[in-house]
């Protein structure tokens, strides 16, 4: 079964909690606290694979999840970092992560062998007491929880890497053209949408290799939804050169001149980058014909072209001209792989954006604080720890928390949720 489009849900480690010790041994002149940190939780990482061709797999098994860091120990002993998770997908996937709001967001494109790109960061591990010691407190009795791991939805959408794509209205003939030009075999009948996926095929012709894709066939208004749609033009996105296959055994010129355009409207609909491809135009069925019904109907197709593109006449199911339909695409394909741009590798180019560390929210019956590293410090504290508790209360003072909050009109009694932990505030 081709899938071509996923939702999946990965979820990183969790950060091991630290370890709340102190060293009692006999004979050991010095004691004192002597928790380890927990270790970091494994991070997630999709890496393409060049030998996987559908998402397929992820249907089927659309949860993820990486290893949690082990806890902190005595004896200042860190516990061990989780394993991270690698993710085959197949080249040319387009990752997306949704966001709270249900909006996509680009994460990146593997379209390079073994490219890796990382989806969901480990929980940081907890520190252990040893870590808290300080002259002014010798022996401090908390320690940090892990850190809770990173929960991510993403949608994986496939995009078949192929120099070149088949295309054209339904029975033009596009699979038997992809079974003699390579050793693909697609299902092939006489109806219509006998193929329901696209195919890939590798043509190798005097030495030069290219991969043909046979995209499923397009009907007028398919951008509107109807037959097959067009949710597999994003197949010849990545293309270099199109085969646009027409069916001529109607012999008129007028419908085979409009048979093209509804398919140049299709992909103009669609993508108008699709329109700006290199195509050739190849003229099938020539063994319904006489040949010189055949030559008639390429002169008169060529002058309504106005040379828009190569016009070729070939038969695939007697493998005739198609010598001649190769050397053009050969030709083509080497000026394209010539202009080519070649991949620069750069670094990472960060862009430095403001954000307050905390946001509040004054809602009907609570106030709501909201900010990745207040939410992880509450996450990260152990309440049955008083010493804990009474750190964390510092750190709020030290943010400014309840200066906001003063702002905003709290009053003793108020309810404060932060990261799903519900507070009572009592002015001191």
């Amino acid at each position: 079964m081709f899938v071509d489009k996923v939702k999946i849900f990965v979820e990183s480690g969790k950060g091991g909690n630290g370890c709340v010790s102190f060293r009692r041994e006999k004979f050991v002149p010095f004691g004192g606290p002597d928790g380890g940190n927990g270790g970091k939780g494994g991070d997630v990482y999709l890496v393409a694979n060049p030998q996987m061709t559908t998402l397929y797999d992820f249907y089927l098994h659309p949860h993820y999840k990486a290893e949690d860091g082990e806890h902190g120990k005595g004896k200042n002993m860190n516990g061990k970092d989780g394993k991270p998770l690698y993710i085959n997908v197949p080249c040319g996937t387009v990752v997306y992560k949704i966001d709270e709001n249900n909006n996509l967001i680009f994460l990146g494109d593997l379209n390079q062998p073994n490219q890796t790109l990382l989806v969901a960061r480990g929980g940081r591990g907890g520190r252990g007491n040893a870590a808290f010691k300080s002259s002014t407190n010798r022996a401090p009795k908390f320690a940090e929880l892990g850190q809770p791991s990173e929960k991510v939805t993403l949608v994986l959408e496939l995009k078949l890497i192929a120099d070149v794509g088949i295309i054209g209205l339904p029975n033009a003939g596009k699979s038997t053209l992809l079974s003699v030009l390579t050793a693909a075999r697609p299902k092939i009948a006489d109806y219509p949408f006998t193929t329901t996926s696209p195919n890939l095929g590798v043509c190798d012709y005097s030495g030069f290799r290219f991969v043909l894709a046979d995209i499923p066939g397009l009907i007028e208004d398919a951008h509107k939804g109807k037959g097959l749609g067009i949710e597999f033009l994003r197949h010849i996105e990545r293309t270099k050169i199109l085969l646009h296959l027409i069916d001529i055994s109607c012999k008129d010129v007028t419908t085979i001149y409009k048979n093209y355009k509804i398919i140049m409207n299709e992909l103009k609909s669609y993508s108008k980058d699709l329109v700006k491809k290199k195509m050739i135009v190849v003229l099938n069925k020539t063994d319904l014909l006489l040949d010189e019904e055949t030559q008639k109907i390429l002169k008169s197709f060529k002058k309504k072209l106005k040379n828009k593109h190569p016009v070729v006449a070939i038969s695939a199911i007697k493998k005739q001209s198609l010598d001649i339909l190769l050397k053009k695409v050969v030709k083509l394909l080497n000026k394209e792989r010539q202009i080519e741009k070649p991949i620069i590798k750069t670094k990472n180019q960060f862009v430095f954006k403001y954000e307050p560390e905390y946001i509040v929210e004054h809602k009907t019956d609570r106030f709501v604080i909201k900010g990745k590293k207040i939410e992880d410090l509450v996450s990260m504290t152990d309440f049955s720890s008083e010493e804990s508790v009474q750190r964390l209360q510092k750190i709020f003072k030290k943010l400014g928390i309840e200066k906001m909050l003063k702002k905003q009109g709290i009053k003793n009694g108020d309810k404060i949720e932060i990261a799903g932990v519900e507070f009572t505030y009592f002015e001191e």
